[in-house]
């Protein structure tokens, strides 16, 4: 059952919220990197494609917190389903995530296979595949037009007001007890005032995946077939 709703865009410092999140006890936390290391999750997110509602048991069954896209798109429904966990809404400079959105659209596993990978990779490849009419659903509804997930973002205008509705929105929806607006480079101390725990006495908050980072995955998963975690997991392939 989740205790810890993300409502935030990728991009936004989901990674390390993720980690801290974990740390903190809160874990599982789901994330787009579930999907990555386990392709049959495809399947739990595929009926909301053709409007169906989510199995949100099914979806989250042994986590017990969520970030990222696909999940943070459905913040509404978790919101509801969970009434008793709280909502944390990680935002940054919108024009700054839009760029490290552009880094993610263009070399991500969302654009087109290249020829000879290895089958760890392919793998990964496909299992995006199959998501894809979900990434789109959701890319439709945030940036109001048509857009396909692996394709460059909207223009910049475009985007950054997409951003600034989503929060507004998040914003006007929750009453501040339920939910904290968090910028990961604000550390440990407003994350864990909101959860109600300590904060890890000499632990640096974590600082993952940042846009150097997510390229050299993808590099390697490319060209290995493996792919690695940013959260010290190691590999799977």
């Amino acid at each position: 059952m989740l205790k810890v709703i993300g409502a935030g865009f990728p991009r936004t410092g989901t990674s390390s919220t993720k980690a801290a999140l974990e740390r903190l006890g809160f874990g599982p936390c789901y994330h787009m990197f579930e999907i990555l290391s386990n392709p049959d999750h495809v399947d739990r997110w595929l009926p909301a494609a053709s409007g169906e509602p989510l199995d949100w048991e099914r979806v989250f069954e042994g986590y017990r917190s969520s970030q990222d896209w696909p999940a943070s798109f459905f913040w509404r429904e978790q919101a509801e389903a969970y009434p008793d966990a709280k909502v944390v809404l990680t935002v940054r400079d919108p024009h700054r995530w839009y760029d490290s959105m552009g880094t993610l659209l263009a070399n991500g596993p969302g654009r087109e296979l290249p020829p000879g990978m290895p089958e760890g990779a392919i793998a990964v490849f496909q299992a995006m595949a199959r998501l894809r009419p979900v990434l789109d659903m959701i890319g439709r509804s945030v940036f109001g037009e048509t857009w396909s997930f692996g394709e460059k973002l909207p223009s910049e205008k475009v985007a950054v007001e997409a951003f600034h509705r989503h929060v507004d929105a998040v914003q006007k929806s929750l009453p501040a007890d339920r939910l904290l607006i968090f910028d990961v480079r604000e550390g440990w101390e407003p994350l864990c005032d909101f959860l109600g725990v300590d904060v890890p006495e000499g632990e640096p908050f974590p600082h993952l995946n940042d846009s150097d980072t997510m390229r050299r995955m993808m590099e390697r998963l490319v060209t290995e077939g493996s792919v690695e975690s940013p959260f010290g997991g190691g590999r799977r392939g």
